[in-house]
């Protein structure tokens, strides 16, 4: 499963997924939406305007801190 978060610098929602991800040893890649025009039009094609957005599956994502979201998806990686 690869996992990809949608940043922007000095996001502090961003910076709250991460470190909530890296404490539940949850494997991501971030991608900068300021620097990828590409990763931009994607997430906005998802329906997206708000960073993060967090990318798990075509049919499993979301936006903004969820800490719900990042505590279902540690539990289904057991």
């Amino acid at each position: 499963m690869h996992i990809t978060v949608y940043s922007k610098p000095g996001c502090q929602q961003c910076k709250f997924t991460c470190r909530s991800m890296d404490h539940a040893g949850i494997a991501y890649t971030v991608v900068d939406l300021t620097t990828n025009a590409a990763a931009l039009e994607y997430v906005q094609d998802l329906g997206y305007s708000q960073a993060p957005i967090v990318v798990v599956s075509e049919h499993h994502h979301w936006s903004g801190f969820n800490p719900f979201e990042i505590e279902r998806l540690r539990l289904a990686l057991k």
